[in-house]
């Protein structure tokens, strides 16, 4: 079971908390480093010191670590055109040395595009699969040849398909509880699809349908990775998971029931239920960035009883 730490930095975070947390991420021997893609607090949270972006973020993170992955859940379609996002995280990648993963998604979040004068377009999952196209369209021309598509959203015409990813192939992560169109993008493009936020009901049928529209597709099931997003919130004893809790805005059997919370014992069973239904992968949603203690418990007592 991989374990990887997954923020949200439009909640409040600079650039040099980022990267706090993603050097403990390497040090304490989690697999990854990956971000949410958002410009607006959300809830009660007043965000400062104010968003950063995604990819400038990776960009620095890229030449700060060496070992731990880095990338998205998930990029939002709307932010960027897909030529300009691929040549973004094709950088990004060499700058890592083949370390990126795209996490790749529609966009939802209705009021940051208009709080910063974003089109927010009424038909966003037509928008992704172009993109989606697109995107691995570029990467996968050979050098020397030349790239062109003519959509409904997008036209490219006589692209030279560069640069390049360091990568032979950057991972392709696809994700959300749609029953049909997502499986079967998932099925298309995705080397991983994740499930945010989901009960172990809903992770199980889920899975499902993937792995049934990659079948339909042609491919076999297990060619994907199957993963989860879920918040952390452990604690050695009640009190240390009580604290933690109300840091981050929540109540204690609110995250038992739909996160990852109580005891290191308590997480590793549950995580244990989710890896018997598939998932071979889990984002740990850390939601207090300054709180490093939580990261050093999930590494010594959660992720080595994992293996």
């Amino acid at each position: 079971m991989d374990l990887r730490i997954f923020t949200e930095p439009q909640q409040g975070a600079s650039y040099d908390t980022l990267l706090t947390v993603a050097k403990a991420t390497e040090d304490l021997g989690f697999d990854a480093f990956f971000r949410s893609d958002h410009y607006l607090a959300m809830g009660n949270s007043d965000g400062l010191p104010g968003p950063t972006d995604a990819w400038i973020t990776l960009a620095g993170l890229a030449r700060e670590t060496r070992r731990i992955r880095l990338g998205t859940l998930m990029t939002a379609g709307t932010f960027r055109l897909p030529g300009v996002l691929a040549i973004q995280v094709a950088q990004v990648d060499q700058m890592s040395g083949g370390r990126v993963e795209l996490g790749l998604g529609a966009g939802w979040f209705e009021e940051e595009h208009k709080a910063y004068g974003i089109p927010f377009p009424k038909e966003k999952f037509a928008r992704l699969e172009e993109q989606l196209a697109i995107v691995t369209g570029l990467w996968g021309t050979a050098p020397g040849e030349e790239f062109s598509y003519d959509g409904t959203h997008y036209q490219l015409t006589k692209s030279p398909a560069l640069p390049k990813p360091a990568q032979h192939k950057v991972p392709v992560l696809i994700g959300g509880h749609g029953a049909t169109r997502t499986p079967r993008l998932a099925a298309q493009y995705a080397d991983e699809f994740n499930i945010p936020f989901a009960s172990l009901q809903d992770t199980e049928r889920q899975f499902g349908r993937v792995r049934a529209a990659a079948e339909a597709a042609g491919r076999k099931g297990d060619d994907l990775v199957y993963s989860n997003a879920l918040v952390a919130c452990v604690g050695k004893d009640d009190a240390e998971v009580a604290r933690r809790a109300a840091a981050i805005g929540r109540e204690v059997d609110e995250l038992k029931a739909n996160g990852l919370a109580g005891s290191p014992a308590e997480v590793v069973d549950k995580i244990g239920r989710y890896a018997e239904i598939g998932a071979s992968r889990v984002y740990l949603q850390i939601l207090d960035l300054d709180d490093l203690d939580h990261l050093e418990l999930i590494s010594a007592q959660v992720q080595s009883q994992l293996g």
